[in-house]
């Protein structure tokens, strides 16, 4: 039987999964980092109080026992639970092949459009293009990180609000600018139609530790990363002007 196409309907729900899913890896991997420090700071202090407590102490050594137990209980937990759950998304595997830069944006921005921004009254417009430019660049990773960027600026955004997104390419790179201004109330706002889970959309309005980019655009770095590009993305103040840029090497070399 031959093959057919996803409806747009199901596309969607294949980006929303694929956003959710690396969205988990960044949860766990941050739980997994976060949780080792103090726990090896632990294992380090109870050394310390075994060469100070009276080894004829039994109270003592029941005590210092029981903390060792129980770093070792919570480090195997990390190997068995956090870590297997994340090796199928631990490293990012992408398939390079060029591809035309200008198709890829058109079929990104008409979806972004049809799953949420237009049910929502946003406008997304392109700057830049046509660009005429080839990337060598795992496609479908792209063209996913692109609409998580242009669909969280239309989640963030109130009715009638423009998102931009601006694109610019040299003869190394390519740039991907999402501009648009913040509104954290539509945001987080109920009644409104939303495609990324309200969690997520609650953390994004956090403020954000240095170097760590809010859990729902985790995909858009990893993305990144795997291409040897950078991801970055401005604090959200109400009002105020917000931004996403996403930028990949023109070439895989």
């Amino acid at each position: 039987m031959a093959s057919t196409s996803p409806t747009p309907s199901e596309r969607t729900a294949r980006l929303c999964a694929e956003a959710a899913l690396f969205m988990r890896d960044h949860v766990l991997s941050r739980v997994s980092h976060d949780l080792r420090s103090p726990l090896n700071a632990i294992h380090s202090w109870a050394y310390v109080l075994e060469r100070k407590i009276d080894s004829a102490d039994a109270a003592a050594q029941r005590a210092l026992a029981g903390i060792r137990t129980g770093v070792e209980q919570q480090v195997h937990l990390l190997e068995t639970l956090v870590d297997t759950t994340r090796a199928e998304t631990r490293k990012l595997q992408i398939e390079r092949a060029p591809f035309a830069l200008d198709a890829l944006i058109d079929e990104t921005v008409d979806e972004a459009r049809r799953a949420l921004a237009d049910t929502r009254g946003v406008s997304v417009g392109v700057q830049g293009t046509p660009t005429g430019a080839t990337l060598d660049a795992a496609r479908e990773r792209i063209g996913q990180a692109l609409w998580l960027m242009l669909t969280f600026a239309t989640e963030a955004s109130a009715a009638g609000a423009a998102v931009s997104l601006d694109v610019s390419t040299t003869a190394t790179a390519a740039q991907f600018d999402v501009n648009w201004q913040a509104s954290r109330e539509a945001l987080t706002d109920a009644a409104l139609p939303h495609l990324l889970e309200s969690f997520a959309r609650a953390q994004a309005c956090e403020q954000q530790e240095a170097g760590r980019c809010a859990w729902v655009l985790a995909l858009c770095q990893r993305v990144a990363e795997a291409h040897g590009g950078r991801f970055e993305a401005r604090p959200l103040v109400e009002g105020e002007a917000a931004s996403l840029t996403l930028s990949v090497p023109i070439s895989g070399t």
